[in-house]
């Protein structure tokens, strides 16, 4: 991680879970982190978690990311304050349970789903993108996809959610020839968790099978970063021991 010491993190769906341990993570590893959310009131609140330096190092902006110009205006400050951004990580992600596909009336919980989870990851990482390449940065993208990206399992009604995460598998592999073709070195990886425990419904209503910690994908996120500019982790799947999927 040292290449990354002094640089810019933006993290998505920063205010619990997977978004709240990574960017502790990042702050403590030594890089100038922003949380976006919504409940920016809780990013602030994980600065009482950081030793005295890494308090310093995290910042937060209140951003629904549903909605572009809050997207814009986040890269515009994080540009205004730290010249840009160098890594992003695409947390934010959105889970309806208990609707199915076909159930009438889902109109609305269908659209939610694929604005968080796929729309808004595409435009936060087409921003990134372009703060990277004005200024000539081998950057890293980060997308926190889900064992659900590559299978269905028959574990309740999900709704559209295993569809939007097999669009993010597509759109890293999309990505990655867009990089390449591009002439940069920046990185995109996926990483694929099973169960965790956040505050996502689908994640209580499983809680008592084997579950990971957001610490454990927070490790997962330094794991990808951390390795030599000559590496790309395209795809990490990390599952708790004992799970059945």
């Amino acid at each position: 991680m040292d290449r990354w010491v002094g640089k810019v993190a933006v993290v998505t769906g920063a205010s619990s879970g997977i978004g709240a341990a990574t960017v502790k993570a990042l702050a403590k590893a030594g890089m100038i982190t922003f949380g976006l959310a919504r409940r920016v009131e809780r990013v602030d609140e994980l600065k009482n978690e950081l030793p005295g330096e890494a308090k310093e190092r995290l910042h937060s902006i209140r951003c629904d990311i549903t909605k572009e110009e809050d997207i814009l205006a986040a890269f515009r400050q994080v540009e205004e304050q730290f010249g840009g951004v160098d890594v992003l990580v695409n947390n934010a992600g959105l889970a309806k349970g208990g609707v199915g596909v076909l159930d009438a009336g889902n109109t609305q919980i269908i659209r939610d789903v694929f604005d968080t989870n796929v729309v808004a990851l595409s435009l936060c990482s087409r921003e990134a993108f372009q703060s990277m390449k004005k200024r000539s940065v081998d950057g890293h993208i980060i997308h926190i996809n889900s064992i659900v990206g590559h299978m269905v399992v028959p574990a309740g009604v999900i709704n559209v959610y295993p569809a939007s995460k097999y669009a993010v598998t597509a759109l890293t592999e999309t990505m990655r020839h867009e990089l390449r073709l591009a002439g940069t070195k920046i990185k995109v990886t996926s990483i694929s968790p099973g169960l965790v425990r956040t505050e996502m419904p689908t994640s209580k209503a499983l809680s008592e099978k084997p579950c990971l910690e957001p610490e454990d994908i927070a490790d997962g996120i330094l794991y990808v970063l951390g390795t030599p500019p000559r590496v790309q982790i395209h795809e990490l799947t990390i599952k708790p021991v004992g799970e059945a999927v």
